[in-house]
């Protein structure tokens, strides 16, 4: 079996793309700290390339697994703000001694109906929302938490408004 090139070639490419891929990584994630990992994963993916003499241009090929691992560590570290435990805040609250407890019951079934209902919402759609109700914070500063556009901060919330309503009306 031939001696495997992929080290040379991930040598080769630290050596010569180090730099630009730090800078190009600084540029697509939030915190700093993850650059040197996100940067580690890159050269460990290149050493297991296979044959790295077939990759016709080692930098393209390097900056394409860039993006996949920039891509995958957005999805991983979305800001997605922790799920609201509706029924944790409820329990805190303190219970009225003449409370009805049919009405309390319909109270609980409409809350795990909106739970289910906020769970079905695509993430971006439900950070959004919540972003936005539960956090007050306007589309402007949604756009730049998330790092979306103003125009799909003002579409996530749209269609997590009419998707609750949806599955709120059909209960």
């Amino acid at each position: 079996m031939p001696p495997d090139k992929s080290p040379s070639l991930a040598a080769a490419l630290a050596h010569s793309q180090g730099e630009r891929l730090r800078r190009f990584f600084s540029f697509r994630v939030r915190n700093p700290a993850d650059i040197p990992d996100l940067t580690q994963e890159v050269f460990l993916r290149m050493l297991r390339v296979p044959d790295g003499d077939a990759i016709r241009s080692p930098e393209a090929y390097l900056f394409t697994v860039a993006l996949h691992v920039a891509q995958q560590h957005a999805l991983q570290h979305s800001a997605i703000p922790p799920s609201v435990q509706a029924e944790e805040l409820l329990a805190q609250l303190p219970a009225s001694p003449d409370a009805d407890p049919l009405l309390q019951a319909h109270g609980q079934q409409c809350l795990e109906a909106f739970t289910h209902a906020l769970e079905r919402l695509s993430p971006k759609a439900r950070a959004t929302f919540v972003l936005h109700r539960q956090y007050g914070m306007t589309l402007k500063e949604i756009s730049r938490e998330l790092r979306i556009s103003f125009p799909m901060a003002k579409k996530y919330l749209a269609k997590a408004l009419q998707q609750l309503h949806q599955h709120l009306d059909a209960q």
